[in-house]
């Protein structure tokens, strides 16, 4: 099947700098396809050539097999939602969802009824009479959404459009964004530099990071199985151990304790291990634990987050964070009490550094 969008080779370059260095890339049409990374990571740059508004040095554009790299954005069957919404303050919802129609020439009453049709799609009918000054920041957010569906895009480009909301609001906008994805059937390219919306929306993410790309894959993949280093600390919370591999089943931490790990690494490759703090698990210290799944310390902090509690336990070698769901029955550690952290075979990635 012929991608929504693909980039083979892409570089863009800034005078000296390297903003987007050699990616190459493959969009499904009908993906949710999350692009994540720090600030500074090339991300929006590449969501903007795929808009139009930046062209590449070098490579190859392409959307829907047709080369698009040095077309106009109006020539791309493409739109794009910011951030900051841009809506017209003196327009009604109705008229600031119609306004490209308009530009086009399409006759009034098919622009109304195409930007009704938009309107009731983003749960905003009856609204249609407002400016934007008389909505919240989530419904400005669902007319910015309808402008650009109504010209019916191929693809939908959307840079960070969540950043300006409030948490919860964010929460509630993601689930609605992507159902929405759903219902209008095409592909969404959505660039964020947060992982809790990328992972709970995304058929796939790629994680960027100072122009290159390092990992596509789906979120599960993206969180049990990173690619590197960089990957696993960037996406959730993680302990990262550093070692040397001994074998295949086994890493030698920097302190000389063995760890079962399995991996493909050869022997002597400088590695971490990545354990999630969910995946950990804590118990009364046990002088007889298996050196290879287990270490001994002493619970150092306590942080209290309502459905869990996340223990941050000293070793004299390192620190591991453990979190715990509070749940009936859980027994509650105090600061300075002995315990022992442990791990099953399975519950470990080991990454290259």
């Amino acid at each position: 099947m012929t991608a929504a969008v693909e980039l083979k080779a892409i570089t863009k370059k800034f005078g000296d700098v390297v903003a987007v260095d050699n990616v190459d890339l493959a969009i499904e049409d009908g993906e949710f396809f999350a692009m994540l990374g720090p600030s500074g990571c090339g991300k929006t740059t590449t969501l903007r050539m795929i808009a139009g508004l930046e062209f590449p040095t070098q490579g190859s554009l392409s959307i829907f097999g047709e080369e698009v790299g040095t077309l106009a954005p109006n020539k791309r069957s493409v739109n794009t939602v910011f951030q900051n919404y841009a809506l017209f303050p003196h327009l009604t919802v109705l008229e600031n969802v119609g306004f490209g129609l308009k530009m086009q020439g399409v006759d009034k009453s098919e622009t109304r009824s195409r930007s009704m049709e938009m309107i009731e799609l983003v749960q905003l009918e009856g609204l249609e009479d407002r400016k934007p000054s008389q909505m919240s920041g989530g419904q400005q957010q669902r007319v910015a959404l309808a402008r650009a569906l109504v010209n019916q895009p191929k693809v939908l480009l959307l840079d960070e459009p969540l950043g300006a909301l409030d948490q919860k609001l964010r929460q509630e906008m993601q689930l609605e964004l992507k159902k929405l994805q759903r219902d209008v059937g095409i592909s969404f390219v959505f660039v964020t530099h947060d992982q809790e919306e990328a992972l709970t929306m995304s058929d796939r993410i790629a994680v960027m990071h100072e122009g290159k790309l390092l990992q596509v894959a789906t979120p599960e993949e993206i969180y049990e199985t990173p690619a590197n280093r960089f990957v696993a600390d960037f996406i959730g919370r993680t302990n990262l151990l550093e070692g040397t591999v001994s074998d295949s089943e086994t890493v030698i931490l920097t302190n000389g304790t063995p760890i079962r790990a399995h991996s493909n690494f050869a022997a002597g490759t400088r590695v971490s291990i990545s354990i999630r703090p969910e995946r950990a698990k804590i118990s009364q210290q046990n002088e007889d634990g298996n050196p290879l799944s287990s270490v001994n310390g002493t619970v150092e902090t306590i942080t209290y987050l309502g459905n869990a509690r996340v223990y941050g336990v000293k070793f004299t070698w390192m620190s591991l964070e453990v979190r715990e769901e509070n749940r009936p029955g859980i027994e509650l550690y105090e600061p300075g009490t002995p315990i022992t952290v442990s791990w099953d075979h399975d519950a470990i990635s080991v990454v290259a550094d």
